[in-house]
């Protein structure tokens, strides 16, 4: 059994989850880690599922999984969500979708280098996959969510995001800006039937986290059975994500991350920063940076 196994069915509400949260779907950064376990709990639950991701290949393989296991309808779209026509794409791919829950979940950092070690493109990149496409998404699918009265937004943010990392510049301030746009949709979408969700993750078993930690010379392959101490699984982001769709605006996910921001809370910005700095030393898994997406 799963932690999804354990994850309800519908919301607090009477109404069935697909009722409430379809009849469709989108999953951005759907073709590996929690955007594809997202995809997989939403079909289950019987939506239909569209599934963005930068690399077709892979989306492939997941919509075929998941339409074999639970006769979903799925559609695949592969395209660069840092690009500047990918809105236009993804509007006219989606035309005449009823889309009743979005979650956004692309946009990790392959990097974990200073800001000044790679180009400034580099950066811009990520603050045009992880604030303006989100920012342009929930404006383009939360009006008919709320004209219907009924639907989801979910947006992947990071512990990162609660104060500045080092070698995290870019992704650290994008994930502030995710979190702090949820809570702010929140106030202004949640009376109107819309649940909204900051999720905030700590360190996460993706393929993204594995690559990076191969790169470091921390993990021997990706591909290694053996599991990550003291990080969350994808099911078990998902199961929070879902539990927590009604109860918004934030949700930190496990128990360890909830209180780490709770003493962390306690500091002045100025020595929260310090710390996190001090804890940079140990690595990406000690400084609290986090890989959270598909892509």
């Amino acid at each position: 059994m799963t932690d999804l196994d354990n994850a309800p069915a519908a919301s607090s509400t009477d109404t069935p989850f697909a009722d409430r949260y379809g009849p469709w779907a989108l999953v951005a950064g759907a073709s590996e880690g929690v955007g594809a376990a997202y995809a997989r709990a939403m079909a289950e639950r019987g939506l239909d599922v569209v599934l963005l991701a930068r690399r077709q290949a892979a989306l492939d393989e997941v919509a075929s999984a998941i339409r074999a296991d639970t006769g979903a309808d799925t559609r695949t779209l592969a395209v660069d969500l840092s690009h500047h026509d990918a809105m236009e794409t993804i509007v006219a791919a989606t035309a005449g979708l009823d889309i009743g829950t979005v979650m956004y979940c692309a946009g990790a950092d392959p990097d974990y280098e200073p800001f000044l070690a790679r180009p400034v493109e580099t950066a811009v990149a990520m603050v045009d996959r992880n604030c303006v496409m989100p920012l342009r998404l929930c404006h383009h699918f939360a009006a008919p969510m709320q004209a219907r009265g009924k639907g989801a937004i979910v947006l992947l943010s990071s512990a990162a995001g609660l104060y500045g990392s080092t070698n995290l510049v870019a992704y650290s301030a994008t994930k502030a800006f995710d979190m702090v746009m949820a809570e702010a949709l929140w106030t202004e979408l949640h009376g109107n039937g819309v649940d909204v969700l900051s999720l905030v993750l700590g360190a996460t078993d993706t393929p993204a986290l594995r690559r990076m930690l191969v790169a470091q010379g921390i993990l021997g392959s990706p591909d290694d059975p053996a599991p990550l101490p003291g990080v969350s699984t994808p099911d078990e982001v998902v199961a929070a994500a879902i539990t927590n769709l009604p109860n918004g605006p934030t949700c930190f996910v496990g128990d360890q991350l909830g209180e780490s921001a709770r003493q962390m809370g306690a500091l002045t910005r100025n020595d929260a920063v310090k710390t996190m700095l001090r804890h940079s030393s140990g690595g990406m898994l000690a400084a609290g940076s986090r890989q959270e997406a598909g892509g």
